[in-house]
This record gives structure tokens, sequence and C-alpha cells, in this order.
């Protein structure tokens, strides 16, 4: 099956570059573009998409508030990629918050950007580690650890936090396979599981929960290493 897309930007000749370069894909199927926040709310509805390209700064509602309104609302799998041409300020930290399964910049090769569809639509989190250092190191250490979201930690077992904390390091499945001496289906188990219990959407959230729960705190190793 195809992987359905809806293109969101506020430049006519953005989104339809991006939808063109999606459109060469067999396995991408691009439905619908929309050029403002309620817009892209509307097509969300229409088409229900398995992802949405989102960019942040937009007129009538921006793309923080779609991408929240869209995953609240959605009684589908959607998954939410974030189009930025990265000014590292907060909008793109509170949107991988409200739910968004990463970020690109909006200069992406061509040939990568049908990848990061395939990657965010297959449940993967899209986090560019320089983009993530430089985001997380800014807003993770003026932040004060959130009692109650530490609190959640205690559904989890031992394992599961080391877990956690690997992938909150930018570590992939196999890495963190290696480094905890246990088999690849059994990472892939305890992600399911971090996620089940924390109510979690996808990595990105493990990432975004792991700091604000203050199981990592910045500097506790790089990330991307």
């Amino acid at each position: 099956m195809s992987i359905r897309v809806l293109v969101v930007d506020d430049q006519a000749l953005v989104r339809g570059g991006f939808a063109m370069i999606l459109r060469v894909h067999d396995d991408i199927e691009v439905l619908a573009e929309a050029g403002t926040g309620l817009e892209a709310i509307e097509a969300a509805r229409r088409h229900r998409p398995d992802v949405i390209l989102m960019d942040i700064r937009m007129p009538d509602m921006d793309g923080l508030e779609a991408t929240s309104r869209i995953l609240t609302e959605s009684d589908w799998d959607v998954r939410v990629l974030i189009l930025t041409t990265f000014d590292p300020d907060e909008y793109v930290y509170r949107a991988l918050r409200a739910g968004a399964s990463g970020f690109v910049l909006k200069d992406i090769p061509a040939d990568q950007l049908a990848g990061a569809v395939r990657t965010v639509a297959d449940g993967g989190a899209l986090l560019a580690p320089v983009i993530t250092r430089r985001l997380v190191t800014r807003f993770a250490e003026h932040r004060t650890v959130n009692a109650a979201t530490a609190r959640r930690l205690e559904r989890l077992t031992d394992r599961e936090r080391e877990v956690m904390a690997a992938i909150a390091r930018g570590s992939s499945n196999p890495e963190i396979a290696k480094e905890l001496h246990i088999g690849a289906a059994t990472v892939k188990s305890h992600v399911s599981g971090i996620l089940a219990k924390l109510g979690l959407r996808d990595r990105t959230q493990i990432v975004i929960f792991a700091y604000e729960s203050g199981l990592i705190e910045v500097g506790d190793h790089d990330i991307g290493h």
C-alpha cells in the first residue's frame, strides 16, 4: 500500500516542489496540499493521510496549533513531519512536544525526502543529531524536572529505563542491542512497552519525555554519538 501524504506550507512554490518530488515515488501518494493551518485541519479530516509535511509559520493558524489539533482529533494513525528552515527556536521544540514525529530542513536533498516520509510512516522518529543536540541543549537545561512526568517513570522496569536513556542519547535499536547485550527483537519489545506504558506516540516523544522527567540530563552523553 502507498503512503498517503498531505503537504502543508504557505508558500505555493515550496509545497508544490515537495509534492512534485514525492509524486515520482510509486509507494507515495500526495493526496492534497494546504496553505494554512486551518486548511491543513480540513484537508486532514477529508483525506485522512498517513503523513503530513507541516510548515510552522503560516497565516490564520500556525503549524503548531494545527499539529496539536490534528493529532488530538484524529481517529486514524497519522504522523506529522515538521518542515523548517531551522531557526533553532522553541517553535520546533513545542512541535515535537505536540506530537510531531520529527522535522526536516526545507533544503533537504530531493533523494532524502521520500526516505524521511517512509521513516515516520513506519513509526520511526526523524531527529537529525545536529538539530536535536542544539534543541535539547538550548531548552532542556532551562527547564526544571516535571514531578508528575518523573513519577510516570515508575511504570517502567529498570531495563526499559536503560532503553529509554539510550534512545534519548540518539542510539538506534541495533546500537542499543549491542550496548545492553540483548537481541534486537528484545529492544523492539522494550520500545513498544515504553510507548504503551507512558502513552507516547513514537521515539521522538520518548526523547522529550526522558529529558523532561529528569532521566537524562543535558551533558550526560552527546546526542548523535
